[in-house]
């Protein structure tokens, strides 16, 4: 099963990088570069102008882009993918993700990004963890 992980886990990858870099709504950036330092500035401000629920919208939209990788880490690698683990790769690859958007002017530096996508995957991290008990629990009572 795992190269079929690795599979799937590589084409999220795809997907994200094209999403996060190359799609039609990313236009890059004219003039002078944007960027938030201060951490919630922007989730306080989308929130004080909230019209509505929708998936493209950036809070969540962000949490959902690394909701996936929090649910692939501990399927590829077991034990070697802890809670702390996960939260700092989410993190980190977050990181890379805004220093390379705002580096090629294809996004805006957001300090709220970097919260919102490690809590995406500290999310999905936890429909992992979750998924595991449910199914342990299930193949301990058979319903046969």
């Amino acid at each position: 099963m795992e190269p079929l992980v690795w599979a799937v886990f590589s084409f999220y990858m795809t997907i994200l990088v094209y999403l996060l870099f190359f799609s039609a709504y990313r236009n890059g950036i004219k003039g002078i570069v944007d960027f938030n330092l201060i951490p919630l500035h922007t989730i306080l401000r989308y929130f004080s102008s909230w019209e509505g629920f929708s998936l493209t919208d950036e809070f969540f939209g962000n949490i959902l882009a690394f909701l996936p990788f929090g649910f692939f880490m501990p399927l590829l690698f077991g034990k070697l993918a802890t809670r702390a683990r996960i939260a700092a790769c989410s993190f980190l690859l977050s990181l890379c993700v805004e220093t390379v958007q705002f580096s090629f002017r294809v996004g805006a530096f957001d300090v709220d990004d970097l919260i919102l996508n490690t809590v995406g995957g500290m999310i999905g991290y936890g429909i992992f963890a979750l998924s595991k008990k449910i199914l342990s629990k299930v193949n301990e009572y058979p319903l046969h």
